[in-house]
């Protein structure tokens, strides 16, 4: 059963739960498909009445920016040791390249680090923990990540929803030209927006 599909089974509280649950584990630390979740149930939002964008909007942002703070938290009392735990359980996402590559992003970048890691999948994961283990001041890691959070889940969700409201729109009235014109559209969104994201951040790996 593809995720819409399961979503579509459960009740809106469910709903609104699952995704700031599942985001706030991700942003925590813990490598799960946040974005998929996210983008899922807000499409989702926009062919059934009972589940509230903003609400939706709102558990996706609180999700992010709570997970995220603990991860800092956590991060900065186990220190390294930590990130050479989470290798061993999760070498595929925390393997020594991908630590060095974070951590050279962070030394570069600072706090911006925390807000444009929001919008790659990789430094979405990273960037709690990491911000922790190297003490970024915490009120700089927290202003990076209130507002990357407010702008990754929020923006997600309008521009899914508003996706999904048009195609269902055009669908009825130009069959499934609309439907493909209006995925198009929101897809480029997104993929601008992650595009200069990871050119802000990733590109110092080189570096």
């Amino acid at each position: 059963m593809h995720v819409q599909e399961w979503l579509e089974t459960v009740p809106a509280v469910a709903v609104y739960a699952l995704v700031g649950l599942v985001i706030g584990l991700e942003s925590l630390g813990i490598p799960l498909p946040g974005e998929i979740i996210l983008v899922s149930s807000a499409l989702l939002a926009s062919q059934h009445g009972h589940i509230d964008p903003v609400v939706l909007g709102a558990c996706a942002t609180a999700g992010a920016i709570i997970g995220d703070s603990i991860g800092y938290a956590i991060g900065r009392k186990g220190g390294r040791p930590l990130l050479a735990w989470l290798g061993k359980k999760f070498p595929k996402h925390f393997s020594e390249g991908h630590i060095a590559t974070a951590e050279r992003s962070f030394e570069k970048w600072g706090m911006w680090a925390v807000f444009f890691g929001r919008f790659v999948a990789l430094l979405r994961i990273f960037a709690g923990p990491l911000a922790g283990v190297l003490r970024m001041p915490y009120w700089k890691f927290l202003i990076a990540n209130v507002l990357g959070g407010i702008l990754w889940a929020g923006g997600t969700t309008a521009v899914i929803y508003y996706v999904g409201i048009v195609a269902e729109s055009w669908l009825k009235r130009f069959s499934w030209l609309g439907l493909v014109a209006a995925v198009l559209v929101g897809l480029t969104s997104m993929l601008v927006l992650k595009r200069r994201a990871k050119k802000a951040v990733p590109a110092v790996a080189g570096e």
